[in-house]
């Protein structure tokens, strides 16, 4: 048998070009927001520092931290505004949204030939998304059919399970793949997944360099770290665990 048995993705970054379009919502969210209030310039790092893999309303809070500014955390029915951290979260959520009806969603070929493999070798596979948009977003790129298990930011709330950086999101889903987290594999992009990845006693923590930088998922928790999973195949089953390795 595979010391590991099963592999857990991320979805934006991962399978899917999904976090280009999320970081330009971003940018069309705080750059006007910086503007009108004559603080520093949003850029792309404070995409990678400060917002990449967490929980929308997360990263909102985490990106006004950077620039002091102080905003009641409000609810998540708020209307999209600039009032509160969720409205602030809400109006980068329709703006994203659009973005998808208009430019459409293509899996990247390498994540897609990586999950043949893997599943063709008769391993467990799950969705671990801070996005609440992760059922429509696997829809739209024709994988919904692939993942019986998806654990993104409605389930994490539903269940209170803190977001990455924390460990929980993973955790849960392998306890629904009824897989022991110390024989499966995590697949992140950002740093705060494979911080996640590491708090907890998995197998494996694979990154996917998408432009966060190969060092820094590695200083934060990665095993292994690709530019693309079209590098790997269902051999990566057969490395030891973590465990086995330390």
């Amino acid at each position: 048998m595979p010391a590991l048995r099963a592999v857990l993705f991320d979805l934006d970054g991962v399978l899917t070009p999904t976090a280009e379009v999320h970081m330009r919502a971003w940018e069309r969210l705080f750059t006007p927001f910086c503007e009108a209030r004559a603080l520093a310039p949003y850029t792309s790092a404070d995409y990678f520092a400060s917002i990449d893999g967490k929980p929308r309303y997360d990263g909102v809070a985490s990106f006004l931290t950077t620039r002091g500014v102080e905003l009641p955390h409000g609810t998540p029915d708020d209307p999209p505004g600039e009032d509160t951290v969720c409205a602030l979260g809400n109006r980068k959520d329709g703006i994203v949204n659009a973005m998808f009806d208009e430019e459409g969603i293509d899996p990247y070929p390498g994540s897609v030939r990586f999950l043949d493999a893997v599943t063709d070798a008769g391993t467990a596979v799950a969705v671990v998304s801070s996005s609440r948009n992760a059922p429509t977003v696997l829809a739209a790129a024709g994988l919904a059919a692939r993942f019986t298990i998806v654990v993104d930011g409605t389930v994490a709330a539903r269940e209170g399970l803190a977001g990455k950086p924390s460990a929980a999101t993973y955790e849960y889903a392998a306890e629904l793949l009824g897989v022991p987290v110390h024989e499966a594999i995590v697949v992140e992009d950002a740093i705060s997944g494979v911080q996640a990845g590491a708090a907890g006693d998995f197998g494996l923590v694979l990154g996917v360099d998408r432009g966060v930088g190969a060092d820094a998922l590695r200083e934060h928790g990665a095993d292994v770290v690709v530019a693309d999973l079209d590098e790997l195949d269902a051999s990566v089953l057969d490395r030891p665990a973590r465990g086995a390795r330390s």
